[in-house]
C-alpha cells in the first residue's frame, strides 16, 4: 500500500524538488548580479525531470549506500538533484564579464515561483483525493 502511494506521488515529489533547486540557482544568479566575472547559470527543467523519472534516476533508487559489514543496514541516500548546470548565453555581455541579465533572471524567478506554487496546489488536491478515497463513508 505504501509503495503504491509512493509511486503515485513520486512525480510530484521530483518536480517540486527540481523547482526548488532551480529557485536556488536563479536566486544565486540574482544575488551575484554585480559580481565581476560571474556567469549566470540555469538548467533544463524538462530534461532533468525526465532524467529523474527515468531508469536509474533520482525517482527510483537515489544513491546506493555501500555497506562494509554484514550487520549494516542497506539503504539509499539522497540523489543529486541536478546533473549539469548550464551557462546562460548573455544577450548583452558586460565589460566586467558578468553575464547576469536582471530582467531575464526576474522573469525566470517569477515563472518558476508560479510553477512551483501550481505544482504544490496540484499535489495538495491529489493528496486530498487519496485521503477521501481512503475514508469510509
Amino acid at each position: 500500500m505504501i509503495d503504491r502511494l509512493t509511486a503515485a506521488l513520486n512525480y510530484d515529489q521530483q518536480a517540486l524538488g527540481l523547482r526548488n533547486e532551480r529557485q536556488k540557482v536563479l536566486a544565486n544568479n540574482i544575488a551575484n548580479a554585480d559580481t565581476p566575472g560571474f556567469k549566470a547559470r540555469d538548467f533544463d527543467f524538462g530534461r532533468e525531470l525526465s532524467r529523474a523519472m527515468g531508469p536509474g534516476g533520482a525517482g527510483h533508487d537515489g544513491l546506493a549506500l555501500r555497506t562494509t559489514s554484514a550487520g549494516h543496514l542497506g539503504g539509499h541516500g539522497p540523489a543529486r538533484a541536478v546533473d549539469d548546470l548550464l551557462y546562460r548565453v548573455p544577450d548583452q555581455p558586460s565589460l566586467d564579464g558578468n553575464t547576469v541579465n536582471m530582467d531575464v533572471e526576474r522573469v525566470q524567478f517569477a515563472d518558476n515561483s508560479v510553477r512551483y506554487q501550481t505544482a504544490l496546489t496540484l499535489l495538495n488536491s491529489r493528496i486530498q483525493g487519496l485521503k477521501s478515497a481512503m475514508q469510509p463513508e
